[in-house]
């Protein structure tokens, strides 16, 4: 029987340096139909991917920079396309207990700590390796957070696995171990916007999620511990709707994240986690993961004030982000999935991000 043959290629290229003076490498993941997937050492980040409208032709549909520098300065990087960890999104006051044992944390985010810290996983050199195999081009970055980086105790490896599947989809593999207990949320932080190479707002932009309910946050952002029904509220995206249809209505919680950044609880079960659909390319996004849930950012941050690639000005929710993850808060809420690992255990997830179009 003949054996599958290897799909795609990888170039590998120096990407300037850190400001530590670390040699930064950029590794391009290319398929025969033309998609293709940039993405760096420096913060695991993605930061191109090359997708067909309904016409054939190929647009970007992530947001970042054309040139390493940017992504150096959490200011400008704005965690576009990168890896989280070791804690994905908010953690209250920046502490928690495990074991009986208190750990701080870096507050940089209001009272709260925040993907990671004030130099999390986005901001750190990972190892990368790349190959070309029967499954489509991938690279793997690989690192050792040692004890106590950024407050989080023991020593923990980290491997997280990119492959260009043939069929057009991206797969995130994470897989970590620990030698003492400790929390984990691991994601991808990439900002999506189906128009190409952005061309437009994603107000437009029609979304779909697998969720029947949300966890609601107060002012700090931190979840309350209550799981509330979608139903009856602008948080029911359980048929496809544009996502500025309701981002700007008078409810409580939009007014305190100034539109979506919500993790929604995902109903599981194997189908997709969320449909993002652009009307006007024909772009469609289909994200399958096995984690309980999604945060979903529309971008309510942006100003104009970033400039990216092709001198593109990223203004007000000019992306969605479609984080797959753990609960944000889950350490200290102990209603919410646990995000602790132990010594003897191995977490493995997995986030399939489909491209197609109509």
């Amino acid at each position: 029987m003949p054996q599958p043959q290897p799909v795609g290629s990888v170039e590998e290229r120096g990407w300037g340096r850190t400001p530590q003076g670390e040699a930064v490498t950029l590794f391009t993941l290319s398929l025969p139909n033309g998609i293709q997937a940039s993405l760096t050492d420096h913060g695991g980040v993605l930061v191109r991917l090359l997708t067909p409208d309904r016409d054939g032709n190929l647009g970007d549909i992530v947001l970042g920079y054309g040139t390493p520098e940017p992504y150096f300065d959490r200011a400008t990087a704005s965690f576009f396309g990168a890896l989280i960890g070791r804690y994905g999104n908010r953690i209250a006051g920046g502490r928690f207990t495990l074991d009986g044992q208190n750990y701080r944390l870096a507050r940089n985010n209001g009272p709260n700590a925040l993907h990671g810290g004030e130099r999390g996983f986005d901001q750190r050199l990972w190892q990368g390796e790349a190959s070309v195999g029967p499954e489509g081009p991938q690279v793997v970055f690989a690192r050792v957070s040692p004890d106590g980086e950024e407050g989080y105790p023991g020593i923990l490896t980290v491997r997280v696995t990119y492959t260009l599947r043939p069929e057009g989809a991206l797969q995130i593999d994470y897989a970590a171990t620990t030698d003492a207990p400790t929390v984990l949320n691991l994601t991808n932080h990439s900002y999506w916007n189906l128009s190409g190479d952005a061309r437009r707002d994603i107000l437009g932009h029609r979304l779909t999620l697998a969720a029947d309910h949300f966890t609601p946050v107060d002012q700090t952002l931190i979840p309350t511990g209550e799981r509330r029904a979608v139903a009856g509220t602008p948080f029911d995206f359980r048929t496809a709707q544009p996502i500025g249809a309701r981002v700007d209505m008078g409810d409580e919680g939009l007014r305190f994240t100034g539109g979506y950044d919500h993790n929604f609880v995902l109903r599981g079960g194997g189908g997709p986690a969320a449909l993002l659909h652009d009307p006007v390319s024909g772009r469609r996004l289909t994200v399958h993961t096995d984690q309980p849930g999604m945060q979903v950012y529309s971008g309510n941050f942006l100003d104009g004030s970033l400039v990216g690639k092709g001198g593109q000005r990223y203004g007000h929710r000019w992306a969605v982000c479609l984080e797959t993850q753990h609960f944000p808060d889950s350490p200290n809420q102990p209603d919410f999935p646990s995000t602790v690992l132990r010594p003897g255990e191995r977490f493995m997830s997995r986030t399939v991000y489909s491209f197609s179009a109509e």
